[in-house]
């Protein structure tokens, strides 16, 4: 029997990785405990998710547990044993502003919850292949300092520069930069998913990802840009663009296919892997062009605030370059570029009747 073990199954990412890896004939133990409710209120609570997943899959079964609380999980890890193949570690506190508000909080469940996995791993199941969903966060507001050129709608990098064809690599530093608060906790879980590779052999793989969407989102106005941005849209609720006149650029890729890469490193897994994955030049869209794309799909104006200050640490620019996945993983083909992105985030919003 093949365990995959999901914290955060309720999430976007989680709740597609517990689809696709139950489709492939697994069994997912789902972890989580809604804890994005209270960062975020009611409106982006995951239980909706959670409930759809016990209620279509026989294979799915819920632990309703914190990960920074190591004795419940350990629990968890001691149910299943050595039938856990997979851990696909998708829980975090995912917010700039929220981080700000509480670092105590955000630190333990992003770094210290990270810990706990990693070694609850390494004790009881170092056979798994361990997937972590990191943050292009991680560089800090370093991508600001590449030379960038004004349009109309967006920023864009100039074409002499070498990230111009594909996007940022993962030869960026990390180092002095302005992280934000959360930037610092997902980059200390970052570091020690790779240090269990590299030191104990784990088979770990960071993912460093762009913005994550798709209409699974449970978006909320500190976290989730596409979905929040179109129930805005849709419901005339007011919006707030915080900084860069709007023209703001970042790559966005689906669930789906962000999980499709999950199942390619699953196939055939490596030590202590980082790759920037998000839709990269095939996937992208400034603030500006986003609202563009969401009135022209309603039919309706967005009703915004534009405020000077940006967001400590945000990128101005951040396209992702896959080319490294890619060539190591010549079968993952992403299927979903920005008019099908939009679609769906919409249709998502539609059809859970979250835009009232």
């Amino acid at each position: 029997m093949n365990v995959a073990l999901v914290t955060g199954s309720g999430g976007l990412i989680g709740a597609e990785s517990s689809r696709q890896f139950l489709a492939r004939g697994f069994r997912v133990a789902g972890v989580d405990n809604d804890l994005r409710q209270t960062f975020f209120g009611p409106e982006a609570s995951t239980r909706w998710a959670v409930e759809g997943l016990q209620r279509e899959y026989p294979g799915y079964a819920h632990h309703a547990v914190d990960i920074r609380d190591r004795a419940a999980l350990e629990r968890v890890f001691q149910e299943y044993g050595a039938d856990l193949r997979l851990i696909i570690h998708t829980a975090a506190q995912p917010s700039h502003d929220w981080a700000a508000k509480d670092p105590h909080t955000d630190f333990s469940v992003n770094a210290n919850g990270t810990l706990n996995l990693l070694e609850l791993t390494r004790q009881h199941a170092p056979q798994a292949v361990f997937i972590f969903t990191s943050t292009n966060k991680v560089y800090g507001d370093r991508p600001n300092a590449l030379p960038l050129e004004e349009g109309e709608l967006r920023y864009e990098l100039a074409k002499t520069h070498p990230f111009y064809a594909e996007g940022i690599d993962e030869t960026m530093s990390i180092d002095q930069s302005l992280h934000s608060l959360f930037g610092v906790s997902k980059v200390a879980a970052d570091l020690l998913v790779q240090e269990y590779g590299r030191y104990f052999g784990l088979k770990t793989v960071c993912f460093r990802g762009g913005c994550l969407t798709g209409p699974g989102h449970s978006g909320a106005e500190l976290h989730g840009f596409l979905s929040y941005l179109m129930k805005c849209i849709v419901t005339g609720r007011p919006y707030t663009i915080y900084g860069y006149k709007g023209k703001q650029v970042r790559d966005n890729i689906h669930s789906h296919d962000l999980v499709s890469a999950f199942w390619e490193f699953y196939s055939q897994p490596r030590v202590a892997a980082v790759y920037n994955l998000g839709g990269g030049r095939f996937s992208n869209c400034s603030m500006l062009e986003a609202i563009r794309a969401g009135e022209a799909r309603t039919g309706k104006r967005l009703q915004y605030q534009y405020v000077e200050d940006n967001r400590a640490g945000d990128h101005i620019w951040y396209v992702s370059d896959t080319s490294a996945f890619r060539r190591d993983f010549p079968r993952w083909q992403p299927r979903y570029n920005m008019d099908a992105i939009f679609d769906a985030v919409l249709e998502g919003i539609t059809r859970r009747n979250v835009a009232s």
